[in-house]
């Protein structure tokens, strides 16, 4: 204890703290600094679905929800996407997304601009102001546009670009086109 001078020239006596408080402090600080810039930062880009596990990973910043039953998607750090019921479908609004997914009735990816249906596949979905890019990279995927076009069926290495009001035409992606979208999602 030691004694602390009061108004009046009273004292009073206070039990003076000793020891690891101060440090305490200066462990904690950096933690919680680091906890409230990761919950900033990271809440935009951080999402799940319901059913699916989220693994966050750098370089490319990307984010891969396993969403059991043979479905994985790995999704760009920005993209934006949704769904209720991730076994069948999923709605992407922008950025892009590679989707594995094992031989089953159907999933759809939504889009703005498209509806891609697959079997049991992989394939990469890209969005963009007034553009939807479909890319398979093995299995076959049917892709029409959301107003109702007639379906084109992509096989590996076939990619399409569809456009709102335009027609669908499957071309064989050029390899730099194709490895640079696999690339935003680490492949």
């Amino acid at each position: 204890m030691h004694q602390v001078p009061m108004r009046g020239g009273a004292t009073s006596r206070r039990t003076r703290r000793t020891g690891g408080g101060g440090r305490l402090a200066l462990v904690l600080l950096p933690i919680l600094m680091a906890a409230m810039t990761m919950a900033m930062t990271g809440a935009a880009q951080a999402q799940t679905l319901p059913g699916c596990s989220a693994t966050t990973l750098e370089n490319p910043a990307r984010q891969v929800l396993d969403c059991g039953n043979g479905l994985v998607i790995d999704k760009e750090a920005a993209a934006a996407l949704a769904s209720q019921t991730p076994q069948r479908s999923l709605e992407l609004d922008e950025r892009a997304v590679l989707i594995q997914v094992s031989p089953r009735d159907s999933f759809q990816v939504l889009t703005p601009h498209a509806i891609a249906t697959v079997r049991g596949t992989t394939f990469a979905v890209d969005v963009e102001t007034g553009l939807t890019s479909v890319f398979v990279v093995e299995g076959s995927v049917a892709v029409e546009q959301r107003t109702g076009s007639d379906a084109v069926l992509l096989g590996p290495g076939d990619g399409v670009d569809v456009r709102p009001g335009e027609p669908l035409v499957v071309r064989q992606w050029p390899q730099l086109r194709a490895d640079a979208l696999l690339a935003r999602l680490g492949r």
